[in-house]
């Protein structure tokens, strides 16, 4: 009897398998579809890097061949040097406001992201889910609605022209809280932090020896947003000062000539892409896991 019991549920589950299995050309056409869009993702990149190959005549060249070079050159990667040897401020300048920023931009940003998830995900303030809702809504504000309310904001501070109008602006973040949290609410278990207050761990000791630990896929994730972001980033009104200028700024205004520096813009393009692709390769498998884990519950 045990014998044909256990027959019956391996035919059953077996079953339960193949129905729910996709067919052969289910597979084919989801993998086809992940390909197309895939490949129409990726089009701008190698747009961006053929061209930064091609000479000065096959630039200009109608109609123009979009992925074809015919007599590839470095000219393109060889100018910029030149160009950049005409700036007044030395170009190291350029480079350390652009990796202090970005650096100092991105860890105040996940700490402040983490930090306020953890509070509307574990603690047990009241009105929490309404704050929370507050959150959500200003996903909604579009960045260059808060142009002038954040200048006036800033001017008020003293700030402009400061490498604060840079970092003050990233520390707050809705996508990052919410990410946050929402991480937070499916992989940390509150038998975690119970266990932590009866081995007496306050709320920072929780905070840094737990919370920490277990939502590292998503720090990650917001450490890659945050540093692409910081990277490109070109404040709009509130930096006049030489000194404080950072590469995508200077760069942007070096190349800036008309068709006769196309080709030297997009090897710039190239360039400034290089820091965020090395990012996204070391955090790639955390990108994935926390996207598909956190961004997908309501």
């Amino acid at each position: 009897m045990a014998e044909i019991k256990r027959k019956k549920m391996k035919v059953h589950s077996q079953a339960q398998v193949k129905r729910y299995t996709r067919s052969r050309f289910g597979n084919f056409f989801f993998f086809f579809c992940l390909f197309l869009f895939g490949a129409f993702s990726v089009i701008p990149l190698v747009y961006s890097i053929v061209t930064s190959f091609k000479p000065l005549d096959e630039l200009l060249i109608f109609p123009p061949s979009l992925f074809i070079v015919k007599r590839p050159t470095l000219e393109n990667y060889l100018i910029l040097p030149s160009l950049i040897e005409s700036l007044e401020v030395p170009f190291s300048i350029y480079a350390f406001n652009s990796l202090f920023v970005t650096t100092v931009g991105t860890v105040l940003h996940v700490l402040a992201s983490a930090s306020a998830a953890f509070v509307l995900s574990k603690s047990k303030i009241k009105y929490k889910n309404i704050i929370f809702m507050v959150v959500q809504l200003s996903l909604l504000f579009n960045a260059y609605t808060l142009m002038i309310p954040r200048y006036l904001i800033y001017s008020g501070m003293g700030i402009i022209d400061t490498l604060w109008a840079y970092i003050l602006p990233a520390i707050p973040s809705s996508m990052g809280v919410f990410l946050m949290k929402q991480y937070m609410d499916g992989y940390v278990p509150d038998a975690l932090i119970e266990a932590a207050k009866i081995d007496g761990a306050g709320w920072i000791r929780t905070f840094w020896t737990i919370i920490f630990p277990c939502v590292k896929p998503c720090l990650l994730t917001l450490t890659l947003f945050s540093f692409r972001d910081m990277w490109s980033l070109v404040p709009q009104g509130t930096i006049f000062s030489e000194t404080l200028k950072t590469l995508p700024m200077v760069m942007s205004t070096v190349v800036s000539g008309g068709l006769a520096r196309s080709g030297a813009a997009m090897a710039n393009s190239v360039l400034m892409m290089i820091p965020p692709i090395i990012v996204y390769f070391i955090s790639q498998g955390s990108l994935k896991e926390s996207m598909s884990s956190a961004g997908i519950k309501g």
